[in-house]
């Protein structure tokens, strides 16, 4: 286990072999105050807003600068006159001496705007391993691109051998391109073009002919046109097209030639309708190939297109040709000191080319132009790349140093302000542009061979970079970036926790590291890496205390740590087997462990007297049909658990034994687009999907198995609903593999209803807050929804019940697989958890405004929230205080797991450790029943949003009945016993009690009849006798309204 404790500045590196040659000293920047601006909240701006329109003022309020400082500093803290001073200045740029609130408005947009570039070019893209591709060439690959119309990639070899990949990288199929003149063995491929808006390509070969193929053609690949006749071997091409008009084209080309090397151009005015004419001597038939001569096209015969060339390049060859549409020019280059680089364009009503050439020392061997930034960045054969303005030819704009051998390739980041090379010495360089420095270098990787020929290209809609070697094709691609650019972990995020005692949030992931963060600011305060070795840690849970912490991972195995890194416990869950652990229960006597198999596993913990424990006998055996994958736990002894089949189980958890059993209809199960969906792995490994949703996605899912459609992913008892399961109402939810939720009453074993939460998203999670009021519901393409379910499923219905609950928003925090939801509750405000494969940790409240991300830059401050009126704002105080101070007794009197002290507080213990993942939390039956101190305190509770609306949450013994407005009687017959009293109570209304009652003495006492009552303590008493008296003024109050209705009636 090793020991890491990293700040949020500490920069993360990449998998594989990247190192940084770019270092910043964060110790300097964190004493650099930061600006005003940047440390403004939303809540701020509102502030500002509502003084530039205050009510009753007309028209445009303006402001000087010693009004917008006394004002803004007055309400905005913490601040000073001279920040706002300064902010003033840089919003009136005209010198007015007046501000508004559009100026204001419009100086945050662009600073904002700014600001977003300049993390976009900041960002050091990750990458994932670099790997090798089939090689299904065995000569040299001269090409590689893009096909946008077919979503592949195409591969040619100097042999002809054209290789077409599919957009997942795996290869569709093999074509040999052969032309009637050459035969194979003598045929060369020199270089490949993509005619994308006509979805074609061009080749060209050795014997000096260019062959256009159809790509729509039934035959698979078929030449249309052969151009034949060119004066030199063209070795490079280029082809651009009119986005708004795609007729217009222009394919660029530069040959080698023993008397006068060229670049030629063929510009296309029907691009769409054809690129040549069809000769009337060519053949019929539209797989028929028209050969056309480059005379031809020089002397205007063909109308539909025309050429432009020019010679300045002389005997040197055109390594390179590109047309820029952003000034109409054409650029080549060759190895040559005099016209190393020469623009080209067309003068209007002009037939020849205007030239201008950049004379480099020892020439280059590649080029690019980045039209954004107006630069054309060169590969020196000199080791330097170089950044030239077109305009400029008398020196680059500048020069990036750092590759101690030639440069044979470069190419920008469309998207961004970096750029690659890649030089002779298989080193690959990524520079900022906008600072000339680099920032990644990757070297060591890369086959070993000594002589090479290389191509590169970069994907931007992929961010795959492809590097050829020889016959060789080597891939790096880019890890996903999300939209926020903020990671949590490097890895997809498994589990989340919240521990209300140190008020911090717990998370792990995949490489088995586990990270603590302040939940008030999101900051990082330790991480322990390898808690369990290789394995990953698939679910985590707290014991009642919150001071221990137990993980499971995929190596079969729970370990008990305190907050120090000790590990008090190793348990045996799988006996040295390696098995899927998806969730973990710790109640008063027993950890329970359930994912792998069709019995619950069960340690007592009264035998955790050793470091390694096995599991123990549960006394139920096995009673499901297929394996368990969720539990949940009711005070104070119900236990139910659910299975990927759909079958759910009741026991009574101090006998270990099973009384009843629940299952889905699948005749009845209501039929959508989630039915029918399935996992594309096999049966056997699908089960253990459901525990491991960082591997899932929405596209694991296809056609029809109604198995998997009804795993139960997620049990929940509603804890509020106290004794609902007797009147009828649901006390049991449960959500599974179809995007389904379900409420059951265990009692009747009945489904009481089910809805579709997420329709065909697969399968979903869920968790409910201890108030029974939400249901936050999480599915497989980053979506969580919101509903209100105070007053769902209160009653008994013999119908079940398929409309869905008060959906109260439906957001997207993440962008894939949300893996682990939790709710908690901190100053007064209801917060929510998420966590995805993503590699991200979300916090919102619910009203499913975000409020940061773990692990972002800047940190938020939860207290910040708009405050309530005075005295509810007191209120929701002392309501958090009493709650605070409970749960700190309910731990103290719980048991600790391991028999050790709690630890020190988070900032003041040693940091080490090693696991973690899901959790069930339990508190103690006492606390879930009427009679415990938890049940005062959640008896006219609120919970506050986190932008400052509160709710009122009914709770206590009468929350399930609907209180109205009584319907008038008309007549009502009286009963008997009220015509008739002294038939019924005669014996009771003559009984009377004694005037003086005399007290018992000792002795007598000692030996009366012993009395029930005394069992019960006095707070419950008074209870039942409040009870009596309020229904006895009920019925007082009832009897006074039906008099006076008769009353009434009579006068009438």
């Amino acid at each position: 286990m090793s020991y890491t404790n990293l700040s949020l500045n500490d920069f993360q590196p990449s998998a594989g072999c990247l190192t940084s040659d770019r270092t910043e000293d964060t110790a300097a920047m964190k004493n650099v105050v930061e600006q005003l601006e940047n440390r403004l909240s939303i809540y701020d701006f509102m502030k500002m807003q509502e003084i530039f329109m205050s009510p009753g003022l007309n028209g445009r309020v303006v402001m000087t600068r010693e009004e917008f400082t006394e004002q803004m500093c007055a309400v905005i803290r913490p601040s000073t006159k001279e920040e706002f001073g300064e902010m003033f200045d840089k919003i009136d740029l005209t010198r007015d001496g007046i501000i508004d609130w559009d100026k204001v408005t419009s100086f945050m947009l662009l600073d904002l705007n700014e600001k977003d570039e300049r993390m976009r070019s900041s960002v050091i893209p990750q990458w994932k391993n670099l790997r090798l591709l089939s090689p299904i060439h065995k000569d040299i690959i001269q090409k590689v691109t893009f096909l946008k119309g077919s979503s592949c990639y195409l591969t040619v070899s100097r042999n002809g051998l054209l290789g077409v990949w599919g957009e997942n990288l795996k290869l569709q199929r093999t074509l040999q391109v052969t032309t009637e003149a050459i035969k194979l063995k003598d045929l060369w491929v020199t270089t490949l073009v993509s005619l994308a808006n006509v979805n074609k390509i061009a080749i060209a070969f050795t014997n000096k002919e260019i062959c256009f193929y159809d790509l729509n053609s039934k035959q698979g690949l078929s030449c249309q046109y052969r151009l034949h006749g060119l004066q030199g071997t063209v070795i490079c091409m280029d082809y651009w097209y009119n986005p708004h008009d795609e007729n217009e084209a222009i394919l660029t080309l530069g040959d080698v030639s023993g008397q006068a090397s060229m670049v030629q151009a063929i510009s296309f005015t029907t691009a769409l309708i054809s690129l040549f004419e069809r000769p009337a001597s060519s053949p019929e038939g539209e797989e028929a190939t028209v050969t056309i001569n480059w005379q031809e096209l020089v002397s205007g015969y063909h109308k539909c297109c025309y050429t432009l060339k020019h010679k300045l390049h002389y005997k040197d060859w055109v390594k390179q040709v590109a047309y820029s549409s952003s000034f109409d020019a054409f650029i080549s280059s060759t190895t040559s000191n005099v016209n190393t680089l020469v623009l080209a364009w067309r003068e209007k009503l002009k037939p020849r080319l205007k030239t201008t050439s950049f004379d480099i020392a020892r020439g280059i061997n590649a080029f690019d132009f980045h039209s954004r930034l107006n630069l054309i960045a060169t590969a020196g054969i000199n080791h330097r790349v170089c950044l030239w303005n077109p305009y400029v030819t008398s020196k680059p704009a500048g020069v990036l140093q750092g590759h101690s051998a030639s440069v044979i390739a470069v190419q920008f980041i469309t998207e961004r302000k970096q750029l690659f090379s890649f030089s002779e010495d298989k080193v690959l360089r990524l520079w900022d542009i906008q600072h000339q420095l680099c920032i990644q270098r990757i070297v060591g990787s890369f086959p070993k061979s000594l002589d090479f020929q290389s191509t590169l290209y970069f994907n931007d809609a992929h961010g795959r970079l492809f590097i050829s070697f020889n016959n060789q094709l080597m891939l790096l691609e880019m890890k996903q970036e999300t939209g926020r650019k903020v990671t949590s972990h490097g890895k997809a995020v498994t589990c989340v926790l919240y521990n209300s005692v140190f008020k911090q949030v717990i998370s792990s992931d995949t490489g088995s590291t586990i990270t603590f963060w302040l939940i008030d600011t999101g900051q990082k305060i330790k991480q322990f890496t390898g808690c369990h070795g290789n394995a990953e840690i698939s679910t985590m849970t707290l014991d009642a205390t919150e001071t221990r912490l137990l993980t499971g991972s995929t190596d079969g195995t729970v370990k008990i740590w305190d907050f120090n890194g000790h590990c008090h416990h190793k348990l045996s869950v799988g006996r040295d087997r390696a098995v899927d652990i998806s969730q973990i229960m710790v109640l008063k006597r027993t950890i329970l462990v359930t994912g792998w198999d069709r019995i619950i596993t069960v340690f007592r913990l009264s035998n955790l007297t050793q470091f390694f424990v096995l599991p123990a006998e549960w006394k139920g055996g096995v009673q499901h049909q297929d394996d368990i994958l969720c539990a949940a736990f009711l005070p104070p002894h119900t236990l139910v658990t659910g299975s990927y089949g759909g079958e759910i189980v009741v026991w009574n958890n101090n006998t270990e034994n099973a009384y009843l059993k629940m299952y889905l209809d699948p005749q009845k199960s209501l039929k959508s687009k989630s039915d029918t969906l399935l996992l594309q792995q096999q049966l056997s490994s699908a089960r253990r999907m459901s525990s491991r949703r960082h591997t899932m996605s929405v596209a694991d899912f296809y056609d029809t198995d109604t198995e998997c459609n009804n795993a139960i992913t997620k049990l929940l008892f509603l804890e509020a609903r106290k004794n609902i399961s007797v009147t009828g109402g649901a006390n049991l939810v449960s959500c599974g593999g179809a995007g389904y939720v379900r409420f059951w009453n265990t009692l009747k074993s009945q489904l009481m209803a089910e809805f579709e939460a997420h329709s065909g998203a697969g399968s979903i999670i869920m968790t409910i807050d201890k108030m029974s009021q939400y249901l936050i519901t999480g599915d497989l393409a980053g979506w969580v929804k919101i509903w209100n379910i105070q007053d769902y499923c209160l009653g008994s219905s013999e119908n079940k019940v398929t409309q869905p609950p008060r959906l109260i928003r439906s957001f997207q925090p993440h962008n894939d697989c949300v893996t682990y939801l939790e709710i908690c509750v901190r100053s007064s405000c209801l917060l929510i958890l998420s966590s995805s494969s993503d590699c991200s940790i979300v916090l919102s409240d619910v009203c499913g405004t975000t409020i940061g991300i773990f692990g972002q830059e800047e940190h938020w401050r939860i207290e910040n929230a708009p405050s309530h009126h005075k005295g509810e704002q007191n209120q929701d105080e002392n309501m958090g205080q009493r709650e605070e101070k409970d749960d700190v007794l309910k731990k103290k009197e719980a048991p600790v797991l391991g028999g050790e002290p709690s630890p020190k507080p988070p900032e003041q213990a040693i940091l080490g450790m090693e696991d973690k993942e899901e959790s069930v939390n339990m508190i103690s039956p006492w606390d879930n029943t009427i009679l415990g101190k938890k049940y005062k305190i959640q008896k006219g509770k609120k919970h506050k949003f986190f932008n400052g609306k509160t709710m009122q949450n009914s709770t206590g013994t009468f929350r399930s009945l609907n209180i109205g407005a009584l319907e008038d009687v008309v007549e009502m017959n009286k009963p008997d016993f009220v015509l008739n009293p002294d038939k019924y109570f005669r014996e009771m209304t003559e009984e009377k009690c004694p005037e003086n009652l005399k007290l018992p003495t000792l002795s007598e006492t000692l030996k009366a009849v012993f009395d029930e009552k005394c069992l019960f303590p006095k707070e419950i008493l008074d209870r039942e006798q409040k009870a009596r008296q309020l229904c006895e003024q009920m019925c007082n109050e009832g009897k006074m309204k039906r008099n006076k209705k008769q009353a009434k009636m009579k006068e009438k």
